[in-house]
């Protein structure tokens, strides 16, 4: 009997999620309300097939396969027989919440309830059912079929089999799958946080501009694009959000306090390339300003973003937020660092972001460059987190 996979929400999260599964042979439906939502959501997956027939990815018949195994609706009830349900809606706990209530009675008692959600406490999602045993986040990234990497996060109640069956599953879809704990931005959305936070504050603190510190963290520490070029790309309103809801979630940790830097930008709706401009000017006659490539400075950038990057693993270690593992390949197949966060500490030894922490919070008074106590403790000791 094939899978039954049944995505709420025809967005591009949702989208995505069902053209993975779909192309793994699953039976797919995507629900919606919205019936523009489904028809663009139905014309994009066939223009995405059919440029893959052209490159020569799949053939014809696999095109008429896949779109023969997926199935558009606006009908709630055509969940009823599947084996899982990933909701993919709106980050709302409330919305969400009433989904769940909807669907718990729809479905038997065997199938799977996943929120993508990237934000949201999935226990306070689960609260309002009844068997809250075989609900979980399954957090993908975006483009779906693109990001290898997929946060799974379990509820206390979630029965184990439920989690090896979705990881099992998850992997036979070609995913890097880790599992994270069920607090603010679990691994990624809130390890990544101080690079873009620190980057804005070395802005605000006028030692260099948006243009030099992208091109430090590119030239000395490899990332495939900057803070800034990376933050135009995801949206500065998104961005923004996924910060402030870390630093509530957190009960306002000095560590993620957005940036009011960040905040002008998206109240004058400068939110990056979607907008046309943010930290740079995307408009065809755009002249943004070169970096000032001084390799002094830009060492300097570049070693206290990571040490802050360093500092958010060692504590999300502590935590523990996941495992070592996890943690460092969260980093590498969800955001794309060029080597895991942990593994980066022991490569230039624990000491040298010790030692920058300590500088940075002596200078400034500062309590987030306060230093991980798994951090210290292992710097002190000489340790290393990989054997």
């Amino acid at each position: 009997m094939n899978t039954i996979i049944s995505v709420i929400g025809a967005g591009t999260m949702g989208s995505g999620i069902a053209q993975v599964a779909v192309t793994y042979g699953c039976q797919v439906n995507i629900i919606d309300s919205f019936p523009e939502a489904l028809e663009n959501s139905q014309s994009k997956l066939k223009y995405i097939l059919s440029r893959l027939v052209e490159k020569g990815k799949i053939n014809n018949e696999q095109f008429k396969s896949i779109l023969d195994r997926i199935h558009w609706t606006a009908n709630m009830d055509e969940i009823s027989n599947s084996n899982m349900v990933i909701e993919a809606i709106v980050e709302n706990l409330e919305i969400k919440q009433d989904l769940f209530l909807q669907m718990e009675p729809m479905v038997s008692d065997e199938c799977i309830l996943a929120t993508n959600t990237s934000s949201l406490s999935v226990e306070k999602i689960a609260s309002v059912c009844k068997l809250k045993n075989r609900i979980m986040g399954i957090h993908f990234f975006n483009p779906v079929p693109l990001m290898k990497l997929v946060e799974i996060v379990p509820t206390k109640e979630l029965n184990k089999k439920y989690l090896l069956d979705v990881e099992a599953t998850l992997k036979g879809w070609g995913k890097s799958v880790v599992t994270a704990k069920d607090t603010p931005g679990f691994i990624v959305n809130r390890v990544a946080r101080p690079y873009y936070g620190e980057a804005l504050r070395i802005y605000e603190e006028g030692i260099a501009d948006f243009a030099t510190i992208d091109w430090a963290m590119k030239e000395f520490g490899g990332f495939r694009m900057g803070p800034f070029e990376l933050m135009d790309y995801i949206g500065n309103d998104i961005n923004y959000s996924a910060t402030k809801s870390v630093y509530d979630g957190t009960n306002h940790d000095p560590r993620y306090k957005p940036s009011a830097t960040q905040k002008k930008m998206m109240d004058e709706g400068f939110l990056g390339r979607k907008s046309g401009r943010g930290y740079f000017d995307y408009s065809d006659s755009a002249d943004n300003p070169e970096p000032k490539r001084d390799e002094k400075l830009g060492k300097k950038i570049f070693i206290r973003v990571l040490s802050m990057l360093i500092n958010a693993a060692a504590d999300a270690l502590n935590e523990p937020i996941a495992t070592r593992d996890d943690i460092d390949t969260a980093m590498t197949a969800g955001v794309n660092y060029p080597k895991g966060l942990l593994k980066w500490a022991d490569d230039i030894g624990l000491n040298t972001p010790l030692a920058q922490l300590k500088d940075l919070h002596t200078q400034s008074g500062d309590d987030r460059y306060i230093a991980s106590p798994l951090l210290e403790k292992m710097a002190v000791s000489n340790s290393t987190f990989y054997a």
